[in-house]
Parts: C-alpha cells; sequence; structure tokens
C-alpha cells in the first residue's frame, strides 16, 4: 500500500463511466526509464479508445524521469515513491490510486499499436468469464517475431511465454483461453483484482503475473488472448541480464509453492524436480557467466523462503473453487 511519503502529482480530468465503455486505468511502472517513456506515453497519446487515465510510478528513479513527466507530459498522474518496490510494489501502488474498472498494466519500454487498449476492453466485455485479456507482443526491433501471446504454465512447474521467438505468420491469430496474462501489456479487471488481489510484492519483479494468473484461476476467472491488441517491445530493457535470472529463479519456486494444486504436485512432483535439476545443471554449466550464478543463488533463495510461501499457500487453496481436472487441462504438458 501507499505511505505517507509517497509524492503524487495528480490531474484534474475525470473519467466518465459507460457501460459499453467502461473507464480504464493505464499503470507504467518506471525505473530511470526516463529515454524509453517519450515512445510509450507518445503511443499511449494515440489511442483510440477515449475513457483512460495514464499513471506513472516512478521507483525512485534518478535519471531525470519525473522532470520529464513533468515536462512533456503534464497530463499525465504521477506517483512518485522513495525507492524501487519493483514491478509488482509500483503496479500496486498505481492500482491504489487509479479510478479505472480495468486496470491496464504496460511496460515503460513498450509501444502500443493505437488499438491496443480498445481492443482488450472490447474483449473483457465480449468474455464476462474472463478477468484478463492479454495481447500479442512482438519484438520492438523484429517487428514480425514474437515476443509473447500470453502466459503458459507447464505441469513441470515452469512458466513461459507462448510463441516465444516465433516468426509471426499468423499461427496466433486466432482469440483463445490462455493460462494467463503476460504482464508487458495485459488488462485486468478490477472486480477481480478485488477478489484474488494485487501483485504479490514479495515477488519483486518477474513471474508476478503468472503469480496473479494462478489465484485468478483458482477462484475460476479466464484469460483471454485478444491478437488484435498488438504491442511492441524492448525485450528486457529495463532489467535483464542476472537480475531477471536471480529472480526467475527464485519466484518460479514461490509461485510453485503458493499455487500448485496437492492433487497435482502428487501426480507430477518427479517432473517438477526434474526441471529445477535440469535449471540448476544447465547454470551449474554456465558457470563462469554472472546470470548462470545469479540463477542459482535464486534457486537457493527460493528453497529457503519456501516456508513463508506455504503459509500463504493454505488461504490459497482454500479459495480455490474449480475441479483440479480444469485446472490440469490449463497447463502446459
Amino acid at each position: 500500500m501507499l505511505t505517507s511519503n509517497v509524492k503524487r502529482k495528480t490531474s484534474n480530468v475525470k473519467l466518465p463511466t459507460s457501460n459499453l465503455q467502461p473507464p480504464a486505468s493505464i499503470i507504467i511502472p518506471n525505473w530511470n526509464g526516463a529515454h524509453h517513456l517519450p515512445t510509450c506515453l507518445d503511443s499511449l497519446r494515440r489511442q483510440s479508445y477515449p475513457h483512460f487515465e495514464v499513471i506513472v510510478v516512478d521507483n525512485g528513479s534518478t535519471d531525470g524521469s519525473l522532470e520529464l513527466l513533468e515536462r512533456d507530459y503534464p497530463k499525465v498522474q504521477v506517483v512518485a515513491l522513495p525507492e524501487n518496490r519493483g514491478f509488482a510494489g509500483g503496479v500496486n501502488a498505481g492500482i491504489c490510486e487509479a479510478e479505472g474498472e480495468i486496470i491496464a498494466v504496460f511496460n515503460n519500454d513498450a509501444e502500443a499499436d493505437p488499438r491496443w487498449l480498445e481492443e482488450l476492453v472490447e474483449a473483457l466485455a465480449r468474455h464476462p468469464e474472463a478477468g484478463m485479456a492479454t495481447p500479442k507482443v512482438l519484438l520492438f526491433d523484429q517487428r514480425d517475431v514474437i515476443h509473447t501471446t500470453g502466459d503458459f504454465y507447464g505441469v513441470d512447474g515452469v512458466p513461459g511465454n507462448r510463441g516465444v521467438w516465433q516468426r509471426d505468420e499468423g499461427q496466433f491469430d486466432g482469440k483463445e483461453y490462455v493460462f494467463g496474462a503476460a504482464g508487458v501489456a495485459a488488462a485486468y479487471r478490477r472486480a477481480m483484482l478485488d477478489v484474488v488481489g494485487l501483485f504479490d510484492e514479495d515477488l519483486f519483479s518477474f513471474c508476478e503475473d503468472v503469480d496473479l494468473a494462478w489465484r485468478a484461476q483458482l477462484v475460476g476467472w479466464k484469460c483471454v488472448y485478444v491478437p488484435t491488441a498488438v504491442v511492441y517491445h524492448k525485450l528486457s530493457a529495463t532489467g535483464g541480464g542476472k537480475m531477471a535470472s536471480y529472480y526467475c529463479g527464485r519466484n518460479f519456486i514461490y509461485v510453485m509453492a503458493k499455487n500448485y494444486p496437492t492433487s497435482l504436485l502428487k501426480k507430477y512432483w518427479r517432473r517438477i524436480i526434474a526441471a529445477q535439476l535440469r535449471i540448476a545443471w544447465e547454470a551449474l554449466k554456465a558457470w563462469r557467466g554472472e546470470a548462470a550464478r545469479a540463477r542459482l543463488w535464486g534457486q537457493l533463495a527460493g528453497l529457503w523462503g519456501l516456508p513463508k510461501m506455504l503459509t500463504r499457500r493454505r488461504a490459497i487453496q482454500a479459495s480455490k473453487r474449480v475441479s483440479d481436472e480444469y485446472l490440469e487441462s490449463i497447463l502446459t504438458h
């Protein structure tokens, strides 16, 4: 939650309400991303959807981000945090200030097609059973190469991006249900977040979207993939390398410990252990690399944090409203 030392620049713009076009709030977490913000925010200025606000949550940047926002984007609301709270903490701070019925999360190193937001909101309107909508995300500098078409989750406990590195040749041009929304540019119903909670700030960065998708799926909310909502992403421009390796190594374990149903753990535990051993072995083979060492430290941190995650598991599993057969059907085998 926001604390008393959060600085916020407010806007006088009030969002209109409409049953057909609900107001949306676009939340952009930013940490030293001043060089990315113009491309990002200019693309949001061109959105075809009329009813939205933009909130940039600054995670204690020291690169002039706040000055740039004040000078060039006076209509953008700014929540200035005193320190870096990661993706999860930043987005949560923005949600606490947002007025929209639809919460759209957008990376500062991404560029949106003009119909991105409209397509996501319309998809949620057509699919009341869906609490999440996820776009087609292409690489910023290779716009015929896919970064993600939504998240998948394997029975071995390893998540990933659907279609990653594939050339976009229409193979993902159909609307369909997927496991979860990719946090780079996803839309969430506030009504869903009111039930399942916000992003887990203990994850800090990476896999927060997977964790949220699990909690949503467990209580019966689905995720719809919307291929007509298109985004271009500068892959890991604001956080990659050893940082990504550490948090993925740790958070794969955290997410699984909290969310993976017991009956499926009993069924697939061998594949889960094998996957973690494979990740560790691959890191050991590349031990000289900082990212490889960070992945191993992340796995160790994940094991160390298991008691805390298992405590949370009780409440999450108690909230489950769907069958394990359904959950198994949406996992990747």
